[in-house]
């Protein structure tokens, strides 16, 4: 188990989205049992992943359990802590209510919140630094996106977040760690020489991993 203080880094790449739910069920399997909300779920793959375990999906597209907006703000459809488990993977940048929808994991989970934030600086460093224009998620296209990124941060700011969020809710951080892409050993150490502590994470960290805990017995 990673040590809580988000500088601890995995070995991780997903070359699509069900790789990253396989990454999610085996990773996170403690947390993933009795009854389990996924919050943007989309095609929802965990649903078949998953075995012996109340799933439910929520979205605006895709194939969710429970069809909604959650970019509007407005609270989810279920009772506080109706659920053990409430996941939210590479969501909460794409809502303009991003601060709402964190309390509303919060409410509605009994036990365990399971969050990813992505490193908005590594995937834009290059694309700027080469001068090519643009780079996935922002930018203005000419016609309106069915999907984007509301928020811009780099891994710094996404462990800050979480931290006084979990904070202003009261709730234990158990893990909290980044993952990035296979790269040889060699490599990663010469560059965490070139750029030491933070400045390495915010380069070349993916994705922010949490999990947290609500007060009382597990």
């Amino acid at each position: 188990m990673a040590a809580p203080d988000g500088l601890s880094t995995e070995i991780a790449t997903f070359s699509e989205r069900r790789s990253r739910s396989l990454y999610v069920a085996r990773r996170f399997a403690p947390y993933l049992t009795g009854s389990v909300l996924d919050v943007g779920c989309y095609e929802a793959p965990l649903r078949e992943i998953l075995k012996d375990v109340r799933y439910v999906g929520v979205d605006m597209a895709g194939k969710p359990d429970v069809t909604i907006d959650l970019d509007t703000g407005a609270a989810l459809p279920f009772a506080d802590a109706s659920f053990r488990t409430v996941i939210c993977i590479e969501v909460l940048e794409h809502l303009e209510h991003l601060h709402a929808m964190f309390d509303e994991l919060v409410r509605v989970s009994a036990e365990t919140i399971v969050v990813s934030l992505p490193n908005c600086w590594r995937d834009a460093r290059r694309p700027i630094e080469r001068g090519r224009g643009h780079f996935a998620h922002y930018g203005l296209p000419a016609e309106a996106p069915t999907d984007r990124h509301r928020w811009f941060f780099s891994y710094g700011e996404a462990i800050e977040f979480v931290r006084a969020r979990a904070a202003r809710h009261g709730l234990e951080v158990v893990e909290l760690f980044g993952t990035e892409m296979h790269r040889g050993g060699l490599l990663r150490a010469a560059r965490r020489l070139r750029y030491p502590g933070m400045k390495y994470l915010n380069r070349y960290a993916q994705t922010l991993w949490a999990v947290l805990h609500k007060p009382g017995p597990r």
